[in-house]
């Protein structure tokens, strides 16, 4: 559907610019954004490249382990049913860490990894080899991820900064009550929802 989405709209923008005699700018324009798209490109791979190695080392140095004992409150507040010594308490921490720093690229692989362990979970809870609907921990996890609460939003100040911003650092403080709000109300919501389903 996104496909499609972006397909309609770039057609839009040629047949205007056809319509319109700016074939030349239009073809400009699509030089310069290609050059920009790959400088931007290179730019967030080294950020992501350098936070990611971080949290691999914070992992291999077992300092991954002490945060995750840290948040075990927290986890076991937004996941009861996940045990308490499971692998997947680990990428959560790790992905809610990466997130709260604002490294949404760099929260994508331990998130993958802890679906991929809601997905063993699940499997293991029903007895089931295929899983026919999510869980209720792989759509808290989802709605979180979404959510994103995010103390520094590092790839928002890197774009601002590559695109010349005076002060890339502005976002902070309003990034951050965004967030507070939209995770608070996420989590609100997660807990109602998973509430109901257990009653029924």
């Amino acid at each position: 559907m996104l496909n499609k989405l972006w397909g309609f709209m770039i057609l839009i923008g040629i047949s205007f610019g056809i319509i319109t005699g700016e074939v030349e700018a239009l073809s400009n324009a699509a030089i310069d954004s290609a050059g920009e798209a790959v400088s931007l490109a290179i730019t967030m791979l080294g950020i992501m490249a350098m936070w990611t190695g971080l949290v691999e080392i914070t992992r291999r140095s077992g300092l991954l382990n002490i945060l995750t004992q840290k948040l075990a409150p927290l986890l076991k507040f937004l996941f009861p049913r996940i045990p308490k010594d499971h692998i997947v308490n680990e990428y959560i921490a790790a992905n809610i860490i990466a997130n709260v720093l604002g490294l949404g690229w760099a929260a994508t692989p331990m998130g993958l990894k802890a679906m991929k362990e809601f997905a063993v979970l699940e499997r293991e809870r029903t007895g089931d080899s295929k899983i026919r609907k999510a869980s209720d921990e792989m759509c808290t996890f989802l709605v979180i991820n979404i959510s994103s609460l995010q103390l520094i939003p590092v790839n928002v100040i890197a774009y601002r900064s590559q695109y010349g911003s005076v002060n890339p650092a502005a976002v902070v403080l309003p990034g951050l009550i965004a967030t507070v709000v939209s995770t608070v109300v996420a989590i609100i919501f997660c807990r109602i929802m998973c509430k109901k389903g257990e009653n029924k």
